[in-house]
């Protein structure tokens, strides 16, 4: 049996659509790494309501419409203070019409990119496979 996690959070694919183009936002992490909306899940809190919070508190977005269908979980392990942490986060799909945001100071600025760009700019592998399965759903429609 697999031991439960550490730690589990909730993200935020977010979209707009721009004329004929989708741009995905990417948040610039302190650590230095580009990710999604995501942050841990408060107690008594469904993964999507925490996804919601996280939004309206890390970027002032309200208006989020999620799409039907999608979600996806990752998993990793980090340290800290010398011991591993297991995570899992549940991400969620989300368009979205606002396009200037207020970022808040748990972060060091944000960018909408072209679905190319945004891939390229994004970080971790695990985040890139999850903006792969975005496009593939929101291009399709």
């Amino acid at each position: 049996m697999e031991k439960p996690f550490d730690e589990t959070s909730a993200g935020i694919i977010l979209f707009c659509e721009n004329s004929d183009t989708r741009l995905f936002l990417l948040l610039h992490y302190p650590s230095g790494h580009w990710d999604f909306v995501k942050g841990r899940i408060e107690k008594n809190e469904q993964p999507k309501d925490a996804a919601l919070r996280e939004a309206r508190e890390e970027t002032g977005i309200t208006d989020i419409e999620f799409i039907v269908g999608f979600e996806e979980r990752i998993r990793y392990n980090y340290r800290l203070d010398g011991k591993t942490i297991r995570k899992q986060v549940i991400f969620f799909l989300a368009k979205t019409k606002t396009i200037d945001i207020k970022i808040s100071d748990e972060h060091l600025s944000y960018v909408w990119l072209e679905f190319d760009d945004a891939l390229e700019k994004t970080t971790y592998q695990n985040a890139k496979e999850l903006l792969k399965k975005s496009w593939s759903l929101v291009s399709s429609n």
